[in-house]
Order: C-alpha cells, then sequence, then structure tokens
C-alpha cells in the first residue's frame, strides 16, 4: 500500500481534447509515483493525485511546462488536502464523464507529427505506407468528431473495430497511441480505393496499387481528385500547362490563382519550395508550423513551375504536406502539385465520394477515394505576410474552429456572418467560437453546409442559441435565414461588425479610429458603404468620413465587370470616357439610366474604387473573381519608386469628413506608365489615411488606428499605411487570427451584440 501524505484536486481547462492530454497526465502520475485518477468532464479535466508533498509540486509544474505541443491547458487547484477519506492504490484514467457542466474546447485537425513520419517511412515497421497513420499528437478531429466528449464512439472511427494489435497500443498507458481516438493500422483502418470512370476495369481496392495508380496517372499529366482530411483536391502536375488549362476550364476557375503543396525535401523540408520561391526566415517557419498553412510566397524569376498557376501576379501559395497520403504522394512524385479544393468555384469543399463523382466527372475521370467518412467539411488556410506578420485571408483546416475571448459576457448566441467569405460564430460567457470558411452563400451547397455548421456548433458545445446576429442587408441568404429563426434577432451593419471584429480582437480599450474598407455593404443610410471611417468603439461607432461616393451603373454587376464602377467614376468626375471602356456596352443607354438613377446605387466603396483604377489603367475591364483587378494592380507596384503622392483633400461635410479622388483617378487615364500609375495610386490612398487620422488626431485626440476590410489585404496600401501612421506616432491594428474580409463579420456580429447586452 502507497502512504500518501498530501492529495490534491486539480481542474485543467484550455485546449486539452484531442491532444493526448489525460495519457501525458496518466505518464506523469508514473513518473512522480503518484495514485488517482485523471477523467474528462465534458470538455475540461479533472485531476485527483495523492502523495509526497515534493512529488505533487513536481507534478504541478510538469502539467503546464512539460504539456503535449499541441495541449494549452490552465491549471486550477481546486483543493489541497493532508488527510485522506481513502487511500488510491494506482493511477486512473477513468471514462469520460457525459452530464454536467461543459467547458469544450474542440480541436482542429492536426498535420502528421514526425513521430508517426518515422514510422511511415519504415519498412520494419507495421504502419509502413499505411496513409491513416496517427497518434494522440496528430491527424484529423474537427473532421470526424460526430459528438462530445471526444472519444472513439463520438467520432466517424466508430465504424472501424481495433484489431487486437491496436487495441492493446491504445490500452497500453506507456504508448504513445495510448487512448490515440483516430488510431487505425492496415489490419483495421480505412483503406484507399482508386476509380476510373467508365473503365471496363473495377476499381482497385489494393491500397498500395491505389497509390500507385495516381502517382502514376499525376506523372502522365492526368488530374485525379484526391481525398483528403477535410475533403476532395483536385491534384495536377504544377509544371504541366495543359492540364492546368484544363482543370482551369472545367471548374471553371479561369483566372483566380491555385495552391501548390511541395514535397520535403532537405534539412528543413523546404529544399524545393526554395527553388521556386523566394522565402524568408519568418515565412519559412510559418510555413512549417503544425497547422500547415498555405501562405503566398513571390515566385521567382527563374522557376519552372507553369504561368498558369497564378497569371499576372508575383506569389503562389505555397503549403507542405499535412496528412500521410499526402506525404506518401509528394515523396513518391518528388515534384510540386497543384492541389486545389475539389468544388465548383464558390462552393464548400466536397466530401461525399459518390457526390465528388457526380459533380467532377466533367474534369477527369481519376479519383483516389477512401472510406473514412468526413463528418463536415473544411477547407486549406490561407495566409499572406503582411507589415510583418503573417495575416490570414482564409480560416480552415488546422486553425479553425479558431476560439477568441469576449471582454463582456454574453448570453448565448450564434452570429451568422455575411453572405461572402461566411463563417458562422457561436458565442456565450466570455467566449466565441468561429467556424472555419464556409464560402459564398448564393448556391444550395454553400447554403446547405452554412445550415449544417450553425447546427453543429451549437451541438459539439452543448450551447444552444437563445439569439441571433447577422447583417443589416435583407437581401443576405444568411440574415434571412436568421429572421426567418423563432428566435429574437439582432441585426448587425456590415462595416460597424467590422471595426468591431478588430476591437475585439485586439480586446481594444477606449476610442479607436478605425477605417473601414471592402466592397460594399449595407449602410444605415441605405446606400452601399465600403470607403468609410468609424470613431469610438463597439456599440457607440460613429462615422467620421468616407470616400466620395459615386453611382455604379448596373448594381451588382459591377462586382464583376469593373469597367462598370469605372464609368460610374468617369461621369461622376466628369472625365472622359476612355475608349476601351467605349466598348465594353450600350454606354448611351447606360448612361440614361446612370442620369435617372436607375439601377445605379450609390457607393463610397474603396473595393469599387480599386476596381474602377484597374478598369481605367486598362488592367482589367471584366473580372472572373472577386478582387482580380485590384490584385492585378497591386502586383504592378514598384514600393521602391521614389513618387510623390498626389492629393486626396478631406472635403468637410455637416456630420463627416470626405476624401475627392477626383485628381487621383484623373491620373489613371493620362499618358504615365502601368506601374507608376499602380504606385502612386496606392501611395496617394495611403497618404490619405495618414491625412486624415492627423486631422481627427487635432479634433478627437485619435492616438488608436485600425486598418479592416477585404481591401487591407493588399499588402502594398496596407504597409504604406501602417509605416506613415507609425512614424507619425499613431499606435495601429490589424487583424492577426482573424481575416480583414468578411469572414471576421460573424465574429464582428458577436462583439457588437455583446456591447449591447
Amino acid at each position: 500500500m502507497f502512504a500518501a501524505d498530501e492529495q490534491r484536486h486539480l481542474r485543467v481547462t484550455g485546449q486539452v481534447q484531442g491532444v493526448g492530454f489525460r495519457p501525458f497526465v496518466y505518464r506523469l502520475a508514473q513518473q512522480f509515483k503518484l495514485h488517482g485518477w485523471v477523467q474528462n468532464q465534458m470538455g475540461q479535466v479533472e485531476i485527483l493525485v495523492q502523495g509526497e508533498h515534493q512529488a505533487l509540486r513536481q507534478f504541478e509544474h510538469a502539467l503546464q511546462t512539460q504539456a503535449p505541443p499541441l495541449a494549452q491547458p490552465l491549471v486550477q487547484r481546486l483543493k489541497t488536502s493532508p488527510t485522506l477519506d481513502a487511500e488510491l492504490e494506482d493511477f486512473q484514467i477513468l471514462p469520460s464523464q457525459t452530464t454536467g457542466k461543459t467547458e469544450i474546447h474542440l480541436p482542429p485537425d492536426y498535420f502528421v507529427c514526425p513521430d508517426c513520419l518515422r514510422e511511415l517511412h519504415d519498412p520494419q515497421n507495421r504502419r509502413y505506407r499505411y496513409p491513416f497513420i496517427n497518434c494522440t499528437q496528430c491527424g484529423p478531429r474537427y473532421t470526424l468528431i460526430t459528438r462530445l466528449p471526444y472519444d472513439r464512439p463520438n467520432t466517424t472511427m466508430a465504424d472501424f473495430p481495433l484489431c487486437p494489435d491496436c487495441e492493446q497500443e491504445y490500452r497500453d498507458p506507456s504508448h504513445r497511441r495510448f487512448h490515440a481516438q483516430p488510431i487505425a493500422c492496415p489490419v483495421c483502418g480505412p483503406q484507399l480505393q482508386w476509380r476510373v470512370l467508365n473503365a471496363s476495369h473495377p476499381a482497385d481496392h489494393d491500397p498500395e496499387r491505389a497509390l500507385q495508380h495516381c502517382v502514376s496517372a499525376l506523372k502522365q499529366g492526368a488530374i485525379v481528385v484526391v481525398k483528403g482530411i477535410g475533403g476532395y483536391h483536385l491534384m495536377c502536375d504544377a509544371h504541366n500547362h495543359s492540364a492546368i488549362q484544363h482543370l482551369r476550364q472545367h471548374k471553371p476557375r479561369p483566372h483566380k490563382p491555385l495552391a501548390l503543396m511541395f514535397p520535403e525535401q532537405g534539412d528543413d523540408g523546404l529544399h524545393i519550395v526554395r527553388e521556386h520561391l523566394h522565402l524568408s526566415p519568418s515565412e519559412a517557419t510559418f510555413l512549417t508550423q503544425p497547422m500547415r498553412p498555405i501562405l503566398l510566397l513571390k515566385k521567382r524569376a527563374n522557376s519552372s513551375l507553369s504561368p498558369y498557376i497564378a497569371p499576372h501576379l508575383q506569389e503562389i501559395g505555397a503549403f507542405l504536406p499535412y496528412s500521410p497520403l499526402h506525404d506518401l504522394l509528394l515523396n513518391d512524385l518528388g515534384t510540386p502539385l497543384v492541389v486545389t479544393s475539389a468544388n465548383l468555384s464558390g462552393e464548400p469543399v466536397l466530401t461525399d465520394n459518390a457526390a465528388v463523382e457526380h459533380a467532377l466527372a466533367h474534369i477527369t475521370p481519376y479519383f483516389l477515394h477512401h472510406n473514412r467518412p468526413i463528418q463536415r467539411p473544411a477547407d486549406d488556410p490561407v495566409f499572406r505576410f503582411i507589415a510583418g506578420h503573417a495575416r490570414p485571408l482564409r480560416l480552415g483546416r488546422g486553425c479553425a474552429p479558431l476560439e477568441l475571448p469576449l471582454k463582456q459576457p454574453i448570453k448565448p448566441l450564434l452570429a451568422v456572418g455575411a453572405q461572402m467569405k461566411n463563417t458562422v460564430a457561436l458565442a456565450w460567457n466570455t467566449h466565441a467560437v468561429i467556424s472555419p470558411h464556409i464560402g459564398e452563400l448564393s448556391s444550395l451547397r454553400s447554403y446547405q453546409v452554412f445550415q449544417q455548421v450553425s447546427q453543429d456548433l451549437q451541438a459539439l458545445y452543448q450551447t444552444p442559441a437563445q439569439s441571433l446576429a447577422c447583417d443589416a442587408h435583407p437581401g443576405y441568404r444568411a440574415t434571412r435565414w436568421a429572421q426567418q429563426s423563432p428566435l429574437p434577432t439582432q441585426k448587425i451593419g456590415h462595416h460597424f461588425a467590422h471595426a468591431s471584429a478588430l476591437y475585439g480582437e485586439h480586446q481594444g480599450q477606449g476610442d479607436w479610429l478605425v477605417f473601414t474598407w471592402d466592397g460594399v455593404g449595407l449602410g444605415d443610410d441605405g446606400d452601399l458603404w465600403g470607403g468609410d471611417t468609424f470613431w469610438g468603439q463597439p456599440g457607440q461607432w460613429q462615422r467620421v468620413a468616407r470616400l466620395c461616393p459615386f453611382r455604379l451603373p448596373g448594381g451588382e454587376k459591377a462586382g464583376r465587370q469593373p469597367w462598370r464602377s469605372a464609368l460610374g467614376i468617369c461621369w461622376a468626375a466628369d472625365l472622359p470616357v476612355p475608349e476601351a471602356l467605349q466598348a465594353q456596352g450600350d454606354l448611351a443607354l447606360l448612361r440614361r439610366a446612370w442620369e435617372k438613377q436607375l439601377n445605379c446605387p450609390q457607393t463610397t466603396a474603396a473595393g469599387r474604387l480599386f476596381d474602377a483604377a484597374a478598369s481605367l489603367c486598362g488592367v482589367l475591364h471584366n473580372a472572373s473573381f472577386e478582387g482580380q483587378g485590384p490584385m492585378y494592380l497591386e502586383a504592378l507596384c514598384d514600393v521602391q519608386a521614389p513618387l510623390s503622392p498626389i492629393p486626396v483633400p478631406w472635403k468637410a461635410l455637416p456630420t463627416m469628413k470626405e476624401a475627392q479622388w477626383q485628381d487621383l483617378m484623373a491620373m489613371l487615364i493620362s499618358d504615365h506608365s502601368l506601374i507608376y500609375k499602380a504606385t502612386v495610386f496606392h501611395l496617394s490612398l495611403a497618404h490619405a489615411i495618414l491625412d486624415l487620422s492627423q486631422q481627427l488626431q487635432v479634433k478627437c485626440g485619435v492616438r488608436s488606428v485600425g486598418l479592416c476590410g477585404g481591401v487591407f489585404q493588399n499588402r502594398v496600401l496596407t504597409e504604406w499605411s501602417v509605416d506613415l501612421l507609425q512614424q507619425a506616432g499613431f499606435t495601429v491594428y490589424l487583424p492577426e487570427k482573424l481575416p480583414s474580409n468578411d469572414a471576421a463579420l460573424s465574429f464582428g456580429q458577436v462583439v457588437e451584440a455583446a456591447s449591447q447586452f
């Protein structure tokens, strides 16, 4: 019998689900010769330990300092007792508690860890080349959990009974797969299947042959649809022009950049990446982190990659293999692959075997399936370094669900975001959870996934929403869904939500000046805002400035037809219409409609101003994806050129200031070079931001300036603005955990709603 002289009762919260925390506690107790138990209690972990005083101190310290790499434990001591009711004879992992107060932290999907990779490539290991190898430190989580607590019966692995060898590892406290819920091996786990549509021979269910069929097809220039962790990808050789053009034509995705997955080679795994792309030490560190994100990197001039990957752009989205299947494929091929979401443009990534064949048979007959079900989709996250930090452009696998704290407590609320780049957020007490990227809600499938994720978050976190928050635009699908709900619904202004998302992410103090520049969103005066500046804090924002408004001939069509924004600018500023614009449509008819204000809504949107600039410069008149023209315009900038800005004066109106961009836009139809026009356009707007901030510093005492909205995904504009503002003594805030685009709006709706409780 072990003679204990002290007992401690501990509660551990934070990220302790799906990271092997209970097995870690077990091994730690063995190390310090302690008795007791550990139990998962609805998302938090409770520990009862007894033993010698010094051993207990060391144990408690090690809980924080030696926790698994993916864990983020917060240890709270509930009770210390020198007298024991009963002595415990061993240390046990008790079955998870399934009732009581919830304190849930849902883990994202994790990349394959180094230990599993070593086994994957070890011919003597029983999991050699097994594409579903995982342990407590790696593998899928969010995409396979059906409900909590996170135990195997509550995942899509429930239908894969463990073989004796896996069962032994799962039950062995000394093994690194002790209680690894997705544990699997070639004997009892999921398997690959190679299928060629309309082929005379049946599908090949032999895992190794299926993998080799896929490798062979890719080497021969085929496009293959491959099932991953959070959905399917379309893959092809990144050097094969015809394959990439075929993919673009039939997805269809005519111009939008495609991401590349690179094989890991060299000491840090980045040798092949460096052959094709410029890579700073910070970018290298970020690219190799456990999230395994897509990171936008500048292309080398001598790269042999196909020019069709990112036409007219200097950057390519690169990422490393994050699943064992990806690792095997890329190692066998030894060359980078185009790896893009297997979906129709604008829709969520596909997850179902039969559905993906039906949807993508017109692109390719080649499919590499597996039989591990995907509970919910998760697209790959995308980041870009801006102003010294990696900024998210899209939340996804590995970084979402994203949990953020709230300064003010709130009753359970579901915020449903906006129409484009949709995410949803569930908030209760003092924290919020933001979903992975869902997409544009214009398609039926996007809407179905939106509904699923909205229900999933409430079910997984066991927190039914008591109210809803939505965008103020009545035409948004998420808004209509919220209004049809029996729950009370609060409408939040689009750009107020942008400002509040930034303020809430940084736990702001006092009043801020926030520039909210994006495409368009409904303003509270009925106009389309998007180039507006606010002063204050959540729940108290005052609109203090805007870009000079202009009318958009054709209304919503202007989003994909930048020439319409350019026409609106020319007519508003009384500028001559360039010849290239005159060939785009019936100008006489459009002019009459514009004069009568028929289907010509007024907007202040900076995004539409950028669209107009791209068209007036002759860079792009018709876009196949949102932001295409501004991206091309940014790529033309020469940030080293010693150029001077064109003044953009701020005119005083009765209730706000208004940026007069007329001279700036007139420059775009001058005889200057494209590089000059693009560079001066960006530089002038950055100086306009500084000018307004300084004017309002005198008037309002502005010290903190925020930049948010999709326009600030533009690195040139943002970095120039930040540099100018910081040199002038302002503290500048940019999004760091949330995208600056509409994906942040669900969280902003939460922050706005919480401020009004």
